[in-house]
């Protein structure tokens, strides 16, 4: 793809505008991210949990500029080597400042910058973003990525992030083994975190998906927003039903993970469904997350805490299917063709076959030359203090008492008079 040179004429204000705005929500989603997962776990563990979304804005924000959009996005050719990863023409975003990315009107910085997305654990991550995320980017939406090539659909990422995301969590954890303590029963921690960090997300995601759209000329942005809007609300309300039917009680923390799983599926599909199928996908959806969350549960084979193949693996791979069938044009219930749904599952099937391999062997290679897994000492005590030297509980502060003349001092000056 040729980039040509940053002129006044050939940027879009409206583009430039949105993208950027777009890119400011996607940051936000790094925090709600951190909340949400922060107040799903144990009291001693949430600062440790949202730390972990904190530092990765710094990784991959570093990885993403020196390596990694040039492996996703470089153009190595519509064959051979090229249909797996880019190149380095773009590392440390050489010259990105002063062209144009493709026909998009958009200055290739502000494309480069949009595309970033979220110890032992900060080395895992700078492997994962460029060894998983980028070819797997690529693949999808870069240069002759055989993905995108075949005709597979994804329009902000259910296959590149979620999809990825949430099974190369299952193979860690089940490389890492269960935890030595867990206690089930205790609940989520802090169940407002969880309500604030659901929100942040939601409003993000509307960047998320929106922003993708790198337009606002062709209705495109606004039909995904509204359709991620939609599918949430839609998948929300859905696993709330589902939790009074079979659990008995409503339950907050159930609406904001049912919201999630919402996001997670509407985003393969965003620009590419109707609001009003969008209804459908989130209705679908969130049967489909509900049941893998529970049947993870249930037969325990992996910690998987946080439900992250429940809702990202699964509902990334929901989503690309039901994209399928309910695209507009191209899908089952527009064409009467199996064609699409087939090499949305076809890709689907690849982005979890790739990370899962690619996964285990970044981890089983670090776990033959790192400790993995925390002390059972910090596991039971509690991994904030033991790693940060800091606790979610502020302790209790000794203030030094007033001296009794003081005291009285103060009591005897006389009260002014107006």
């Amino acid at each position: 793809m040729a980039n040509p040179a940053l002129t006044e004429d050939a940027v879009s204000p409206g583009a430039v505008a949105w993208v950027l705005t777009s890119t400011a929500f996607v940051f936000l989603m790094t925090a709600g991210l951190g909340f949400f997962y922060g107040g799903l776990v144990r009291d001693t563990n949430i600062i440790n949990t949202m730390m972990m979304s904190v530092v990765s804005m710094g990784i991959v924000t570093l990885t993403w500029v020196v390596f990694g959009f040039s492996w996703a996005f470089g153009d190595n050719g519509s064959t051979g080597f090229g249909m797996f990863v880019g190149n380095f023409d773009y590392s440390l975003w050489m010259d990105l400042d002063m062209k144009m990315w493709g026909d998009s009107g958009l200055p290739a910085l502000v494309f480069a910058a949009f595309q970033m997305r979220f110890s032992a654990y900060c080395i895992m991550l700078a492997l994962w973003s460029l060894l998983i995320y980028a070819p797997l980017c690529h693949w999808v939406w870069g240069p002759g990525g055989w993905i995108g090539e075949m005709g597979a659909l994804d329009f902000a990422g259910g296959t590149v992030v979620h999809i990825s995301s949430g099974v190369s969590g299952l193979v860690a954890g089940g490389i890492l083994g269960p935890r030595r303590h867990v206690e089930k029963d205790l609940g989520p921690a802090n169940v407002p975190f969880v309500i604030l960090g659901g929100c942040l997300l939601w409003f993000g995601w509307l960047g998320f998906n929106g922003g993708s759209a790198l337009s606002v000329t062709d209705g495109v942005a606004a039909r995904a927003v509204a359709t991620t809007f939609v599918a949430s609300a839609s998948s929300m309300l859905t696993w709330l039903a589902l939790e009074r039917i079979l659990k008995g009680k409503s339950t907050s923390v159930g609406a904001s993970v049912g919201a999630v799983a919402g996001l997670v599926c509407i985003t393969p599909a965003a620009g590419f469904v109707t609001p009003g199928w969008s209804i459908a996908i989130g209705a679908l959806g969130a049967p489909w997350c509900f049941a893998t969350v529970e049947l993870m549960n249930k037969i325990n084979l992996v910690d998987d805490t946080l439900d992250a193949f429940g809702l990202h693996g699964s509902g990334g791979i929901a989503g690309a299917i039901l994209t399928g069938i309910f695209a507009v044009e191209d899908g089952l219930i527009y064409s009467g063709s199996f064609l699409l749904l087939g090499k949305q599952i076809a890709g689907a099937l690849a982005g979890v076959a790739f990370s899962a391999v690619g996964t285990a062997i970044i981890v089983g290679v670090m776990k033959l030359l790192l400790k993995l897994c925390i002390p059972e000492e910090h596991e039971v005590g509690g991994v904030d203090q033991h790693t940060h030297g800091e606790s979610y509980h502020s302790p209790v502060k000794q203030y030094p008492k007033a001296k009794s003349s003081d005291v009285s001092e103060s009591t005897e000056q006389p009260s002014e008079t107006v």
